[in-house]
């Protein structure tokens, strides 16, 4: 399956769910990743760590193992 850390420049991805019961799961739901929702990449930082994404009309920075527990559909 396919995660938010895979999302290249310019593409968009359709959030399917986010793994994991614990503290740092709930806060990515909190964040508005949650199934539906659409995200698409912005850009990273120079050393690639941490990611930018639009959604829901703001941007949010996770680090690349946040994004890794955001399952994705490619749109």
């Amino acid at each position: 399956m396919t995660t938010l850390a895979d999302v290249g420049a310019g593409q968009k991805a359709r959030v399917s769910s986010v793994s994991g019961s614990d503290a740092i799961s709930l806060r990515l739901l909190e964040m508005g990743l949650t199934p539906g929702c659409e995200v698409s990449f912005v850009g990273k930082a120079p050393l690639g760590d941490p990611l930018e994404y639009s959604l829901r009309g703001y941007r949010l920075s996770l680090r690349r193992v946040e994004a890794e527990r955001v399952l994705v559909d490619m749109t």
